[in-house]
């Protein structure tokens, strides 16, 4: 199949699996609304540095899996730019480079809004991008993805977008943060669970490869029901009205995934469930949202 140059970059930003920067920035904004604190400029610059960190660390695991060889022709998940000859290696780690020195730029207005604490943030994020799959130590290929993946797109961005918006930290924010790190890690669930066999003939010892399959699927269900739990204690604790409980519109949703994890048949079946997976971050993302904002 022939691709313009276009389609190619934008297959290996991975669309798919961007709701991992989209969500996080929604909900911490949506608390800033909540306390009467939002500022669409900061939101607005939050979200795009968020986007070019993930697309920049999708092009930085396209091109360190095919260095490091990860990237086998019985590759089963989504077509990786470099691995199939559509991009040279050499470009694809100058767009990883290009995009995160983008989004350090677009940063900057948050650091001149936010301060120092900002650049930390901003500068470890960028530098995680990297070391997910790229460095001595790739936390990718150790067993440490799903950690640092809840900590930066979960509680990080979450925390992050608040502050730059109010100015603040809050306890609040961090409640809100912990569905959306979970549902966030649930994608990365997915593509390990499909991708185990793999992983474990190349070296990468991913916490499927590590604990097996099963405990893959008990991580996906405890996250999915960790991410309910948690507007049921915002309510029961902090002043958030019934409204809060609109994510649960989404549990039949839910129930669906975790019945396709549990009982798929096909690995390449959970190419379609890592799609859905972001699709039902997204819902309950917005759900989760229009709670907080609607008190």
């Amino acid at each position: 199949m022939k691709y313009t140059t276009f389609s190619i970059w934008l297959r290996a930003a991975r669309p798919q699996t961007l709701a991992a920067s989209l969500v996080p920035i929604l909900a911490g904004a949506s608390l800033a609304w909540h306390h009467n604190m939002f500022r669409w400029d900061t939101t607005l610059v939050a979200l795009i540095c968020a986007v070019l960190i993930q697309i920049g660390t999708n092009f930085a695991n396209d091109f360190y899996d095919f260095v490091k060889g990860a990237d086998t022709p019985d590759r089963i998940g989504f077509e990786r730019a470099t691995a199939a000859g559509l991009v040279t290696p050499v470009a694809m780690y100058r767009a990883t480079m290009f995009t995160m020195s983008l989004a350090f730029l677009f940063g900057l207005y948050l650091v001149w809004v936010g301060g120092w604490i900002i650049l930390v943030i901003g500068l470890l994020s960028v530098l995680f991008g990297f070391l997910y799959t790229g460095g001595p130590y790739p936390l990718g290929y150790n067993g440490l993805g799903d950690f640092f993946v809840f900590i930066f797109f979960g509680i990080v961005a979450v925390m992050g977008t608040y502050y730059v918006n109010t100015l603040e930290w809050s306890i609040e924010s961090f409640w809100v943060s912990i569905p959306v790190g979970a549902l966030c890690v649930n994608i990365l669930v997915v593509n390990n669970l499909r991708d185990v066999e793999q992983d474990r003939i190349t070296g990468k010892r991913t916490l499927g490869v590590l604990l097996g399959e099963t405990a893959l699927k008990i991580e996906y269900l405890s996250l999915t029901l960790t991410s309910f739990i948690i507007p049921f204690f915002l309510y029961l604790f902090y002043e958030f009205s019934l409204w809060i409980l609109l994510p649960f519109l989404s549990l039949p949703v839910a129930v669906q995934l975790n019945r396709h994890i549990w009982h798929h048949e096909d690995k390449r079946e959970l190419n379609r469930a890592l799609e859905r997976t972001a699709q039902f971050m997204i819902l309950f993302g917005v759900l989760l949202s229009t709670g907080i904002i609607i008190q």
